[in-house]
């Protein structure tokens, strides 16, 4: 699992075999049955999880008991609710696994201590919430401009592996409409090709 938080990590840094051996005492592995959570809102977030296998969901619950999707997390995401693994407070959202997953763990005592001991993934950091600001932008900004269809088209043509591995009510509720809205989405499409 730690080979591909390296070759993530590479994309981003340059790493020394030395900054792999410190990188790697930070983090220790965990297993997730589909559905079984990562994180249960209410609770403190207290740990960053890079997902080395499977795929995980971010997401929280109105009062009505309806579902609000935030982000969807696959091989080579980061996963956790920012501002309680940052300020100690409830998380607002839940975690769980749509798939059977593997994750690396990194707790915030050990997340400030591997900045400090290897100061190469401050950096890795940094790009990473840069990009992450940048996507929360374009997505406010799509979620205001464009209509349900291209919002759906934008989300496949950015994360083709979306349609086959997420559920449709998932999607939907991702993109902010009813299923059987994206279901009239698709079948529209279909009938266009």
């Amino acid at each position: 699992m730690i080979d591909i938080l390296f070759s993530h990590i590479q994309e981003k840094v340059s790493l020394t075999d030395q900054d792999k051996e410190g990188i790697q005492s930070f983090f220790s592995p965990k297993k997730l049955r589909k559905r079984q959570y990562l994180l249960n809102a209410g609770d403190t977030c207290k740990h960053l999880a890079f997902v080395a296998k499977g795929l995980l969901r971010t997401y929280n619950v109105d009062e009505k008991g309806d579902e609000h999707m935030s982000v969807f997390g696959w091989e080579g995401w980061w996963l956790s609710d920012f501002n309680s693994f940052l300020s100690g407070e409830p998380a607002l959202f839940n975690i769980d696994a749509i798939e059977d997953s593997e994750v690396l763990l990194i707790s915030r005592s050990d997340y400030d201590e591997l900045t400090l001991a290897v100061p190469i993934m401050d950096r890795y950091f940094r790009i990473l919430y840069q990009n992450s600001l940048v996507t929360k932008e374009r997505r406010l900004m799509s979620s205001i401009t464009h209509s349900a269809e291209e919002k759906y088209l934008l989300l496949v043509e950015s994360n083709p592996q979306i349609i086959s591995r997420i559920p449709q009510n998932l999607i939907a509720s991702y993109l902010g409409i009813a299923p059987e809205t994206l279901s009239r989405i698709k079948k529209h499409l279909a009938l266009k090709k």
